[in-house]
């Protein structure tokens, strides 16, 4: 049997509607109707659980049998786990781990890993139908975006054995009709070569991380090559995060950005659409929790917490049941103008175990870059140095790229310096370097999301 056997991709579009079929389901649907399927696919995804090793011993560590989880409400009853949890199963299970019920289940496994953005890789691991639904959501995303059949993509997510640049392709070769440009990360085409591509192939969307593709858009300047006239871009979509989108659009010639939260475990679980006004949680696909970063309570809506995700249909190969993402995000509080029942949520905020707490104040080194894009001189591109002195103490400095020249930097240094000190609250240390100087830290031309913190403290 092969792949496309096992995937009913009609079922699928029944079960998890797009396009005009999306709007109108989720325009009619009650709370309490959605709830309901909800609840239908936890049940069905906890009878898969039990039967996996991981979970096995996991549950029984806290007392749990089988019939203890009777509906969605007894959620909170089942313990948390994070990657850590996953990379010690695989450790003692080499090289999958034991998370994944493949010995259990007919499904063809589809074998990925993570980028090691914080860390060693980690085994990601798919059915065919629950790999076919995360890339339907993905098309969603997409369609409620705006994407048209006549719209040619160029993507800038990577190859490999990471999941990204495979996911975007499938998704949108399986499930919408636009054009797609591969290209990768710039390692894999340059960033001169990338925007050469764009311009003959008349890219009209652009989707990666915001850092990179901001970064595409001062690459194809320098060549001549102005975006929104020869480049006729009129969408971006990616992960945005707390970047300043003014700034991204404007250096696109003024095309729409758009924002969309996942991890590679889950596939999409949020995206924005055409109000801006927050990310529309999947919540036929995915149970979001947002649990407090100290003591894993749930949050107030309006406050941050760690996004906590249960996969409602990956109920194949990996099921994930209250993965901690270790993403901070706030469930929005006003209503949806579109008049859709999802919660949202208001995009990444920073990553909780990425964070650093300098004398009680919580800073998250993403959020940093958007504080600085006020200074007219600065690049976009600045990384976080964390230390500790022999006292003990916590110091954070902030590398920053400038194009102002060098003999200006003990001027302009105190001007950045009171700048973060007035947005985060606490001072910080402030270095200025020249552009590109830190390319080597960040790992923007290489990397699908470039590093923005060094955490010397753990050396």
């Amino acid at each position: 049997m092969t792949y496309f056997d096992q995937v009913d991709h009609a079922q699928l579009l029944r079960d998890f509607p797009i396009a005009d079929a999306f709007r109108a389901t989720f325009t009619m649907i009650s709370r309490d109707e959605l709830y309901a399927r909800q609840n239908d696919r936890f049940m069905r995804l906890m009878q898969r659980v039990w039967q996996i090793p991981f979970y096995q011993r996991l549950y029984a560590q806290h007392g749990l049998e089988p019939g203890d989880i009777r509906h969605l409400e007894d959620i909170d009853n089942l313990p948390v786990y994070s990657k850590t949890d996953l990379m010690q199963s695989i450790e003692a299970h080499p090289p999958y781990g034991d998370f994944h019920g493949m010995e259990t289940s007919d499904a063809r496994a589809i074998l990925h890993t993570t980028s090691g953005t914080t860390g060693t890789p980690q085994v990601l691991l798919f059915g065919p139908k629950s790999r076919e639904i995360q890339n339907l959501l993905l098309a969603r995303a997409y369609l409620f975006q705006g994407l048209r059949k006549t719209d040619v993509v160029h993507s800038v997510y990577g190859f490999g054995m990471i999941n990204g640049g495979h996911y975007i392709r499938e998704t949108l070769l399986h499930w919408t009709q636009a054009m797609l440009l591969p290209a990768g990360t710039g390692v894999e085409t340059s960033s001169r070569q990338q925007v050469v591509l764009m311009r003959d192939f008349g890219a009209t969307c652009l989707v990666g991380f915001a850092d990179y593709l901001k970064r595409l858009a001062d690459v194809a300047r320098e060549l001549g090559i102005i975006p929104g006239e020869h480049i006729p871009m009129r969408m971006l979509s990616g992960h945005l995060g707390r970047e300043d989108r003014r700034a991204l659009c404007d250096a696109w010639g003024g095309a729409e950005a758009y924002d969309w939260y996942g991890v590679g475990d889950t596939g999409i679980i949020a995206s924005e659409g055409s109000d801006h006004n927050g990310l529309y949680v999947w919540e036929d696909a995915h149970y979001l929790e947002l649990l407090d970063v100290d003591t894993a309570a749930p949050v107030a809506d309006g406050l941050p917490g760690d996004m906590v995700v249960t996969v409602l249909f990956k109920d194949d190969i990996y099921p994930i049941v209250r993965f901690n993402t270790h993403d901070v995000s706030a469930f929005e509080t006003s209503s949806s103008s579109l008049d859709l029942k999802l919660r949202r949520i208001r995009g990444f905020l920073g990553r909780s175990d990425n964070m650093v707490k300098l004398r009680g104040i919580n800073i998250f080194p993403q959020a940093i870059g958007p504080l600085l894009d006020v200074r007219p001189e600065f690049t976009g591109e600045y990384i976080c140095r964390a230390e500790r002195d022999s006292t003990g103490r916590d110091q954070l400095t902030v590398m920053i790229e400038i194009t102002t020249a060098p003999e200006a930097y003990a001027h302009l240094a105190p001007v950045y310096r009171e700048l973060l000190k007035t947005k985060l609250g606490i001072t910080v240390d402030v270095e200025l370097t020249s552009p590109g100087a830190l390319s080597h830290l960040t790992g923007i031309e290489t990397r699908q999301k470039p590093v923005r913190l060094l955490d010397t403290r753990l050396a």
